[in-house]
């Protein structure tokens, strides 16, 4: 059986708490017609950085990043 989502936060605890039903890390929100492209470099440098951090192969095939 499932339990709502207000069934298991506690506003006391977790008064910032809300659900994110649309939310676009890249490309372009058909609704709003807001562009997130501005992300996809950050993303891929982000990426690169944390794989010299902790020592990861870089992936080379980032075309649908």
């Amino acid at each position: 059986m499932t339990v709502p989502r207000k069934a298991l936060i506690c506003p006391d605890t977790t008064p910032y708490y809300r659900c994110v039903l649309r939310a676009f890390l890249c490309g372009r929100d058909e609704r709003t017609e807001q562009s997130f492209e501005h992300r996809r470099q950050w993303i891929g440098d982000r990426l690169l950085a944390l794989a010299q951090v902790f020592a990861l192969e870089e992936y080379r095939g980032r075309s649908n990043i």
